[in-house]
């Protein structure tokens, strides 16, 4: 959580990265997986998770031969299957891992509604932007079976929200 443009989204994408192809470097201290892994990266909207969470990952969405140009190397990405509404917009992508496995991407938005994250276990979820306090609890249950991590990057821009509560408490 920080101000707008000081580079959470960069951040969380790097992460995403780093959980997806096993790549870690030997700087990093945060939760390491030794096998591929499921994950969703999700933003608002449709369009603003292909133009923000996708472009990071991937690269540019309305230039598929610059697909691979983002901080998933694209030697590393499989062909991805794309989205229905929103032109470009990838639905699942497969990442090669270092461990020789295939970890799985899927974007998501939280305009599909919180009943679109149910069901699945995943070891990795990245919100990007604040959703509303269910949302974030249904991808906490995902991640319940697998010891995964859910991380969120956002200005809290809804102001003292249930979500700021959760992560600041009443004494912040």
């Amino acid at each position: 959580m920080a101000a707008n443009r000081f580079g959470k989204t960069e951040c969380g994408a790097a992460e995403m990265a780093m959980h997806l192809t096993g790549l870690y470097p030997a700087w990093w201290v945060g939760k390491r997986f030794d096998k591929p892994v499921r994950a969703w990266a999700a933003g608002v909207t449709n369009t603003a998770t292909r133009d923000i969470v996708q472009e990071k990952l991937i690269g540019p969405p309305d230039r598929q031969e610059a697909w691979g140009t983002g901080l998933i190397p694209g030697d590393l990405i499989l062909k991805p299957s794309l989205a229905r509404g929103a032109a470009n917009a990838i639905d699942t992508v497969g990442v090669k891992h270092s461990t020789g496995g295939v970890s799985v991407l899927q974007f998501k938005s939280y305009e599909s509604g919180r009943e679109k994250f149910q069901g699945a276990g995943r070891e990795v979820v990245w919100l990007d932007e604040e959703c509303d306090i269910d949302l974030y609890f249904e991808c906490l249950t995902r991640t319940n079976e697998t010891g995964g991590i859910v991380y969120m990057t956002f200005t809290p821009l809804l102001g003292w929200s249930e979500v700021v509560e959760l992560f600041m408490g009443a004494g912040a």
